[in-house]
């Protein structure tokens, strides 16, 4: 059973609303130095959002696949109604023209947003958390006053998310026209967040419970190094939606997008399923998956300002301590876990 008590928990909840942003936006490049005053918005967005699917996940005691709905419908928000990058012309295209765009949705894009948005602000900065705070893995970490609050907060910084971008750097910056989605998207958009959290969190969520056969995970080294490739393909189908390669096929893009997918959901359930997947393992797909994206990061930032550059060089340098750091801890907890149980087995 999950506790029900929310006290102490302020730091866990801290780190996860500074965590969702910091591995999607800030370590990866997306968001610059010159631009890191739109921080505070995400942490408010994508902080607010992983903070809230936490909470019900852990409330209601759900698995993998009602977290997987719950990043979907936080994705789409983002994608149609605050940000609406995946609807709007794209403000940039490396080779010029628009690549990929049908009935009004940039397709490559919004693929490419479902899966690194749900893997990137959910999963990931979840995982993670829970690592850095194991004894408070099962808490709730926020009472009803705390899910009030953080909602309350998620709105504004969709606010703000939406004005900053739609309303000021569209225009302003890019210097393209204003865009107003069509209310079809809308209410599309609005039906498939409602289907997709009452598929999580209503009468009939058990039916979406799933169970896989187990594997056996590979090696630390393996899994990690299987993180960071999967990464690094997924960052070039954002690259193909930005129009890298014009004349490249959408279909394939799009076929190479849903099997990055299939990868994902097909071995790490069954990984996860396993006894011997361990809290080691976790960090290592966890540690892969953040230093693929990273890297390929940097190919964002040709004739980038220099500053920005160096920012992202010493951010991910620190990141990269940071997770080495974490994982000696983890090795150091696993060995004394096992040193304690050979102790009680003996007797002594």
């Amino acid at each position: 059973m999950e506790k029900n008590n929310s006290s102490g928990n302020g730091l866990p909840v801290v780190t996860l609303m500074l965590l969702a942003p910091i591995i999607t936006e800030i370590l990866p490049g997306a968001t610059r130095f010159s631009a890191i005053f739109v921080f505070p918005i995400e942490v408010l967005v994508w902080g607010g959002g992983a903070l809230l699917i936490r909470h019900a996940i852990r409330k209601w005691q759900l698995g993998w696949v009602h977290m997987l709905f719950l990043g979907l419908a936080l994705s789409i928000a983002e994608e149609f109604l605050i940000q609406q990058t995946s609807l709007a012309p794209m403000v940039f295209q490396i080779k010029g023209g628009a690549y990929a765009r049908v009935f009004g949705i940039n397709y490559v894009y919004l693929l490419w947003a479902l899966i690194y948005e749900t893997v990137f602000v959910v999963f990931l900065p979840i995982y993670l958390t829970e690592i850095l705070f194991p004894n408070k893995r099962n808490e709730l970490w926020i009472g009803k006053r705390g899910v009030i609050i953080t909602s309350l907060l998620f709105l504004l910084g969709s606010f703000f998310a939406w004005f900053s971008w739609t309303q000021i750097a569209r225009t302003k910056v890019f210097k393209v026209p204003p865009y107003n989605p069509p209310l079809i998207m809308v209410c599309i958009a609005i039906i498939l967040i409602g289907g997709l959290i009452f598929m999580s969190i209503g009468p009939f969520r058990n039916k979406f419970a799933y169970k896989s056969s187990a594997f056996n995970p590979p090696p630390d080294w393996i899994t990690a190094i299987m993180g960071g490739l999967w990464a690094i393909l997924l960052y070039g189908l954002v690259l193909l939606a930005f129009g890298i390669s014009p004349s490249f096929p959408p279909l394939i893009a799009i076929v190479a997008g849903l099997l990055l997918t299939m990868v994902a959901i097909y071995l790490i359930p069954r990984w996860s399923a396993s006894v011997n997947w361990q809290t080691m393992n976790i960090y290592a797909l966890i540690f892969g998956v953040m230093t693929g994206a990273m890297l390929a990061g940097f190919m964002g930032f040709i004739g980038a300002l220099k500053v920005d550059l160096y920012f992202k060089i010493i951010i991910n340098f620190l990141a990269i301590i940071f997770m080495m750091m974490l994982g000696f801890r983890l090795k150091k907890r696993v060995a004394l876990t096992e040193l304690q149980n050979q102790t009680q087995n003996t007797g002594f």
